[in-house]
This record gives C-alpha cells, structure tokens and sequence, in this order.
C-alpha cells in the first residue's frame, strides 16, 4: 500500500503512553468533546480568531478538563504537530512547488484557457468532477488536491467565479472514493481487521462512488448558486494566473525571444505523472509478495513524496529549462511557492493537536462504546459509529480502523457471507465520509485551497460530505439486500 498512513493513525503508534491522571466517567468525557468543538466554533465563526490560535487554544481547554496531566499536554501537542506536519508538509511544499512551476509558465491559464474553449464552463465542472474520481483512486485525498487546484484556479479566473464552484464537486467524489476504495489506508485496514476480500469491496464500492460523483456534481450546483465570500489570499492567487507580471515566457534581457505558453498536453503530462506514478507503485503492491524484493522498489516508486519530488524534476527540465530560466530565478519561483501555503501548514498541524488530544484523553473511545450499546442492525451501528468518531477526532482512517476493530467480535461470529462482510465494512467506510469539518485536517485543506471563510465551510464542505456519506450508506443498503443481507 503505498499510500501515506493517516497522520492521526501512525501517530496511534508513535504516541508516548500518556494517560488522563483521572479516569472520566463517558458522560464527562463527552461533554467536554461537545464543549471544546462548541468553543472552536464560537472562536472561530463568531469572533473571527484565527483559526491556528483557535485549534491550538482549544487543545489545551480540552487536555486539561480531560485531566492530562499539565506536565504532558505540550508532549502531546508537539506529537500531534510532528505527526500531522510529518506526512503532510512535504507534499504540501512540493505540490505548492509543482502548482508554480506550472502557474509561472503560463501553463495552467494555457489548459483552461483551452478546454473552456472546448468545454464551456458548465462542462468544465462537469470534467474536473470526471478527473477528480480516476485521480482520487490511486491519489491520497489531500495529494490529489492539491495537485489539481492549480487548473481549479485557472477555470475559476477564466469564468470570474469562486474557485469552489468547480472545486466543491471534485473534491466531493474525491474523498468518497478516499474512504471507501481500496488501496486506500483506511478501507484496506478495516478490510484487514474484518477479514474482508479487497476485491470484492474495491468491486461494490466504485460501482457505488459512480453515481455519487453524479450527486456531487448536483448538489454542489445546488449550493454553488449562492456567492460566497473569497479569502483574499486565495482571491490573489486566482487573479494572478496568466498575468504578465507573473508569467516568465523566455530568457531575461534584450532581445530575448518570447516562447509561447506550454501546449496543455504538456501540462496534462506533468499532472497526470505522480499520479500514473503511485498508481503503479499501488498496482505492484497489491500483485507483488511482500516477500519479494521487488516489492520494497514498487512501495518506493509509488510513494507520493518521491511522485511529487519527480514531477517536480520533470516540471525543471520540461519548463525551467525550456524558458531558459536561470538557477536564479528558478529558485525564486520555488521560494516564492511557499509562503502563501505557511498558513495552510499551520492549521492542518493544529487540527493534528486537536485530534490528538481527544485521541490521548479516550474520548473517541467513549464515544464509541456508548454508540455501541444502542442495538442497532450490524450494518446501521457500523455506519454510526464511524459517522461519530469522524465527527468527534476528524481522521477517517481512525474512524473506520476504530469502528471495525469494535464490530470484529460481532461479524465474526455472525455467520456472515465473504460479500456481506464487504458491505458491512464499506458501510463503515462512507460513515467517514460525513461531518467533515473543524475536527479534520481535510477540512481544513479543502476550505484553506477554495479560499472559503470556516462559515461558508461548514454551509457546504460539511454539508456535502455528509450527504455523500448518507447517500453512500443508502446505496450500500442496496448493495446488502442484492448480497442477500436480510436474510443473514
């Protein structure tokens, strides 16, 4: 598998063994969750806190009430920091790196200035939604988004629109598949604790993501009719695509010859690379024995660092060196990709504190063992169990590895068909899929990237994952009567 680890999974085991001073009754454990997040929200929506400050305040509140002793909180919260920025700033930097270096070049305004030519806008949604699902399967969720908002900001210019209108849709079916597809960390870990057969889920549930991309891409329509505030960071951004204060298209000096803009299937090769990479590096994961030296070159090759670090390369030689930049200003582009993701950084690393913490003072597991006491259907529990922990700590792959890990006793005894127990465990994965919001490094991501204040976020990020996830599990539901699950 050569996907990154959930940051809030790895740091499960990387994490010192710190334990609350006083165990806490379930009731008190999750009245302080519901206080703590009711507070971030207040801080952040009502008095405009940044958010990093709001996080990170928060984290403290809640590790003390959780009675973490004093002298471990900050053990805690520079584990959650070096967990979270551990898996994800590298690929954040170089994404930002490859988005520039294909910006700078006049190369993203060439792709959108060319298939809005060929597509109109309407069918440019209608597109990116398309490449959003076959990005998503072999792509970390987090990867693929920022290896794709770059074109989002050239459409968003072209068409004088708010990037998330063609955002929000892709990046919907994008996360759908990220919880619910193999080789994806967090359904593959579930299928392994459950026992379930990776084909047969990867079978049942790309059939389902197909027409939840089609609800993506309607209800965001929905939602897209209402005009949202843009974060002037990201308003500047957009409006620097193609400008010509920004766009380097020869060498420097008099008599310089200009070179037009790359042609879009250079562009389209330089995105589309990391991700043909770490699908055959995943590929050969799957089809390689561990046991096998080859198998150690596959998780190598498709590892999204290395993706990422190549595609970069390939954007110095193909662009840099095409233009005829010199080291100089080629890495004045590099550094100057930087700064505008430091924000970005900070608040994924404070929504890995907050997680953390809630990990370390055994909320999450109190909230799940109250779920699971309510007796409900099997495949209903699954569902709602992972739906609560998605909301309550944020990671989906902590959600999902948690769920099943509870559910293993009653499956296994259960008498249950090798299909049955692949529904149940993709039941488990779309209630993940909800109820992303302050709790989850992605939504931040997500709303950081499209520019949105944390308000309108929740107005349409959280609202759309959660239909997803609603409408994945109905359709999931379809998928275990035709497997003859009410018969079990």
């Amino acid at each position: 598998m050569n996907h990154l680890m959930n940051p809030l999974l790895q740091r499960a085991a990387d994490a010192p063994a710190i334990k609350p001073a006083v165990e806490l009754g379930t009731p008190v454990l999750l009245t302080i969750a519901a206080v703590g997040i009711a507070i971030l929200l207040v801080m952040i929506i009502r008095f405009k806190i940044q958010a990093f400050v709001a996080l990170l305040t928060v984290s403290i509140l809640v590790a003390v009430a959780a009675t973490i002793p004093l002298q471990d909180i900050f053990t805690v919260v520079s584990s959650g920091v070096g967990s979270t920025m551990g898996k994800v700033a590298i690929l954040i930097a170089l994404g930002a790196v490859l988005g520039r270096m294909i910006e700078v070049s006049g190369g993203v305004q060439s792709l959108a200035d060319h298939f809005t030519r060929k597509l109109g806008a309407r069918r440019v949604a209608v597109a990116l939604t398309a490449v959003g699902f076959l990005v998503a399967i072999p792509v970390f969720f987090e990867v693929g988004i920022i290896v794709l908002v770059p074109i989002v900001y050239a459409f968003a210019k072209i068409a004088k629109v708010h990037p998330v209108k063609f955002g929000l849709p892709m990046a919907g079916i994008m996360l759908s598949i990220h919880v619910a597809v193999p080789p994806h960390p967090g359904i593959v870990a579930g299928a392994g604790v459950l026992g379930a057969d990776i084909g047969l889920i990867a079978l049942i549930s790309l059939l389902i993501c197909v027409p939840l991309g089609f609800l993506s891409y309607w209800v965001a329509s929905i939602m897209n009719r209402k005009d949202y505030e843009l974060l002037p960071a990201v308003k500047t951004q957009v409006e620097e695509f193609g400008s010509k204060s920004l766009v380097k298209v020869g060498h420097d000096g008099p008599g310089a010859a200009a070179i037009a803009p790359p042609r879009p299937g250079l562009i389209i090769f330089l995105i589309a690379a990391p991700i043909v990479q770490i699908l055959l590096g995943t590929v050969g994961t799957l089809v390689i024995p561990k046991s096998d030296p080859l198998y150690g070159l596959a998780s190598f090759i498709g590892n999204p660092f290395l993706a990422l670090l190549v595609a970069v390369a390939l954007s110095f030689f193909l662009l840099a060196v095409r233009r005829g930049w010199s080291f100089k200003e080629t890495g004045e582009i590099f550094e100057g990709s930087l700064p505008p993701i430091a924000s970005i950084l900070m608040v994924v690393a404070a929504g890995g504190v907050f997680g953390n913490v809630l990990q370390v003072s055994g909320i999450g597991g109190a909230l799940s063992k109250t779920l699971d006491t309510l007796g409900v259907p099997l495949l209903l529990l699954g569902f709602i169990i992972s739906l609560a922990l998605r909301a309550a700590q944020g990671s989906a792959t902590v959600a999902i590895v948690t769920t099943t890990g509870l559910l293993s006793a009653a499956v296994s005894g259960g008498g249950y068909s090798p299909a049955q127990i692949a529904v149940i465990v993709i039941a488990i994965g779309f209630g993940a899929l909800g109820l992303s919001h302050v709790t989850d490094a992605g939504f931040w991501v997500v709303v950081r990237y499209y520019g949105l204040t944390v308000s309108d976020g929740l107005k349409t990020w959280t609202v759309l994952t959660t239909i997803l996830g609603l409408a994945g599990f109905a359709l999931t539901f379809v998928a275990w009567i035709l497997v003859g699950g009410l018969g079990a």
